[in-house]
């Protein structure tokens, strides 16, 4: 090896960009690669997300349908079984509050909470949430516990 043969290490170069204009001798010079005219050869060029060429785009020829209702209160379920298992894991004993839910992943502290009767309730506790199904309030009693509401 001597200096006439050296060359940078197989993986270590990654260069291969163009360059463009940089004079008619380099073969990319004048129009540099960009075709005449027309905006696509312009400085500061960029397309609209969703241009279609001019023609309708499908976000406006596609018809709007549906209702969102402003007053909707949504609420995070969490089922009889989860409270079973942070019993059965030794996260709760005998009550089972918001804090517990947010600090079990089982809710952030911005939701309201529902719980729901899916699943079986083996544990007398004392439940305290934001709202109650039906079953899930039945359930819950009918362990021996009690379901408060907020």
């Amino acid at each position: 090896m001597n200096l006439s043969n050296l060359q940078p290490a197989e993986g270590s170069t990654h260069n291969q960009n163009k360059r463009v204009g940089r004079g008619e001798g380099s073969g990319k010079g004048g129009t540099a690669a960009r075709g005449h005219k027309g905006a696509k050869s312009r400085s500061g060029y960029s397309k609209k997300i969703g241009f279609e060429g001019g023609q309708m785009p499908l976000q406006r020829r596609v018809p709007k349908f549906g209702f969102k209702n402003i007053n909707r209160v949504e609420y995070q379920g969490i089922n009889l079984s989860a409270l079973q298992a942070l019993v059965d894991n030794g996260y709760a004993t005998d009550s089972v509050d918001f804090a517990t839910l947010v600090e079990n992943r089982l809710a952030t502290k911005n939701e309201l909470v529902k719980i729901l009767g899916g699943g079986e309730l083996k544990a007398k506790l004392k439940v305290t949430a934001h709202k109650f199904t039906a079953t899930a309030k039945a359930a819950i009693e009918a362990a021996g516990g009690e379901a408060v509401t907020l």
